[in-house]
C-alpha cells in the first residue's frame, strides 16, 4: 500500500499551515493564493408587463401565482397593474423562473399534485 496522504490528512495539513502563517504574523497573500469573488445577486426590477409575462411561463393564474409566492392574490393584481412594484425576494424568484422556466414550471405541478387543496389545478 502507498504512503498517499489521505484527504482529510491533507487539509489538516494545510489548516496547520495556515494557522503557522497566522501566529508568525505572515501576509497571508504571500504564502497562500487568494481570490475576491464578487456576486451580484441584485435582482431586477420587475414591470407590470415583466409580472405577468412571468406569471404565464408557469401557465399560473393570479391565485396560483400568489400561493406559489406565498402572499394574496391582490399582491399580485397590485404588481401586474403597477398599484405597487415587487420586491426583494419576491423580484429574485421571478429572475429564477425566468432563468429556467422549464424547472419552475414542473416544481410547481409537483406541488400542485400533492393534495394541497390550497393549490388549483395547473395547466398546460
Amino acid at each position: 500500500m502507498g504512503h498517499e496522504k489521505s484527504r482529510g490528512a491533507k487539509i489538516v495539513e494545510r489548516l496547520k499551515s495556515f494557522a503557522e502563517t497566522l501566529e508568525n504574523n505572515e501576509t497571508i497573500s504571500e504564502r497562500f493564493t487568494c481570490r475576491t469573488i464578487k456576486v451580484d445577486l441584485q435582482p431586477q426590477q420587475y414591470s407590470p408587463e415583466a409580472v405577468k409575462e412571468t406569471r404565464n411561463l408557469l401557465h399560473a393564474s393570479q391565485a396560483i401565482f400568489a400561493n406559489f409566492f406565498g402572499v394574496s392574490v391582490k399582491t399580485v393584481h397590485d404588481w401586474e397593474q403597477g398599484r405597487t412594484p415587487p420586491q426583494g425576494t419576491a423580484c429574485r424568484l421571478m429572475d429564477e423562473i425566468r432563468r429556467d422556466p422549464q424547472y419552475w414550471l414542473k416544481r410547481l405541478k409537483e406541488l400542485a399534485t400533492t393534495g394541497d387543496d390550497s393549490m388549483e389545478s395547473v395547466t398546460q
